[in-house]
């Protein structure tokens, strides 16, 4: 059986990767703009819910609301700035989505301290909501020592001796 050469073999895989790259860095950068338009509109949405809210349900729960939504905001622009990073670097790069799990967390923990008093609905309920407080709150906690150790570990060797 005749072999074939290896330039004629990997003339058709290089083609391949470059349309498969090419159609990767479009698929990110549509995503990205998505983002973008995204957070947008979610800004706009906090500001409009906010003024509005304010005199209709109070200060305190607009302020809530428009909390909860810039917080969206900001894991639409962490994860903007993955794509961001993952286009500039050609590689999926790990910091922004710890970062968006920090944000997610955060937000869930707003949730869960500006909902109904716990203490109102039995010993049980609010036993139950302490637990997940404490389980969003060790969540925090874990993604942010990755974080740290992810951003030591990229340090140059003379910057640890310092």
């Amino acid at each position: 059986m005749p072999r074939r050469s290896n330039t004629t073999d990997a003339l058709p895989n290089a083609r391949l990767d470059a349309v498969a790259a090419v159609a990767e860095t479009v698929i990110y950068a549509l995503a990205g703009l998505v983002l973008v338009a995204g957070g947008f509109i979610l800004v706009g949405k906090a500001a409009y819910d906010f003024l509005t809210g304010a005199f209709d349900e109070g200060v305190l729960e607009a302020a809530r609301l428009a909390l909860d939504t810039l917080l969206l905001t900001f894991i639409f622009v962490e994860l903007f700035s993955a794509v961001r990073m993952t286009l500039h670097e050609q590689r999926l790069v790990a910091e922004p989505f710890l970062l968006v799990g920090i944000i997610a967390a955060i937000k869930e923990l707003v949730l869960l301290s500006g909902t109904e008093d716990l203490r109102e609905r039995g010993f049980e309920q609010f036993r139950d909501g302490m637990i997940e407080i404490g389980v969003v709150v060790g969540v925090v906690l874990v993604l942010s020592i990755c974080t740290l150790l992810l951003r030591r570990s990229r340090r140059e060797p003379s910057e640890l001796e310092e």
